[in-house]
């Protein structure tokens, strides 16, 4: 078959997947009317797609859905998914919206764990490092992803204490669960100077494509610029750019 005869092809292939993928359940006379295709030329180009279970045909009702072997090809491009890599643009350009330090985390209980860091070099630089630890129950990010982890994950964290790290840190189990159901409403977690005296921080859930709160994103810095007014401001800033790795990481359905 020449070059250009298999090129339409696979193009034609590709948009017969993509409609099954939208509108999965189509005969094939109604996936071939969809798409604009003869019903043999439909079964054509539907073949190999069913010989590699990237498309499924029922055997009884003949209607299409996508197969195992789209499943398998998608958790292969999610597996490839590096979580700095896919938040760099946003952390940047958080960091560039509001000028101040943007903290990346994943989730490693009791802990967070700093996975990446931008600063903003005309402000003070925080002491936080790439790899440092930090517990969740006093930090916006573990907040954030607390928010959204199963009740019992919260009763362990209870149960192994709530050490004091200034004398603004939650220690009482019951405002704990108070500030978590505030942290849902809201969409964003704020550390107002629980874990370091003279440092505000506001944060949101990252969700994988399991849709499973595995990671936050923070801006962080001291009270003196990060006012309580201005933490209004940022909440919505650091949830939308959370909002967009999410979606970028396969997330479908977050649930802020």
């Amino acid at each position: 078959m020449p070059e250009r005869n298999q090129s339409a092809s696979l193009r034609r292939a590709l948009v017969v997947l993509e409609h099954v993928r939208e509108h999965g359940g189509l005969t094939l006379t109604q996936l071939a009317t969809a798409v604009g295709l003869s019903k043999s030329t439909v079964l054509r180009l539907t073949a190999p797609l069913i010989e590699t279970r990237l498309l499924e045909r029922d055997g009884k009702s003949g209607a299409y859905r996508l197969g195992h072997g789209a499943l398998r090809l998608g958790q292969a491009y999610l597996a490839t998914l590096d979580l700095r890599t896919v938040a760099a643009e946003e952390s940047h350009r958080l960091m560039s919206e509001v000028r101040e330090t943007v903290h990346l985390v994943v989730y490693d209980p009791p802990h967070v764990v700093y996975i990446d860091k931008v600063e903003n070099e005309a402000t003070v630089r925080m002491a936080s490092r790439i790899g440092s630890r930090s517990p969740v129950h006093c930090t916006a990010v573990g907040k954030a992803i607390l928010a959204w982890q199963p009740e019992e994950a919260v009763e362990e964290l209870v149960a192994a204490g709530l050490p004091e790290r200034t004398r603004h840190t939650i220690t009482d189990p019951a405002r704990l669960r108070d500030e978590l159901a505030r942290v849902r409403g809201l969409g964003y977690a704020v550390d107002d100077r629980e874990n370091e005296s003279e440092v505000r921080c506001v944060a949101a859930p990252i969700f994988n494509h399991d849709d499973e709160a595995a990671a936050a994103i923070s801006v962080s810095g001291l009270t003196s610029r990060i006012t309580a007014a201005r933490v209004r401001e940022l909440g919505p800033l650091v949830a939308g750019a959370a909002a967009r790795i999410s979606r970028k990481l396969g997330a479908s359905c977050p649930n802020w």
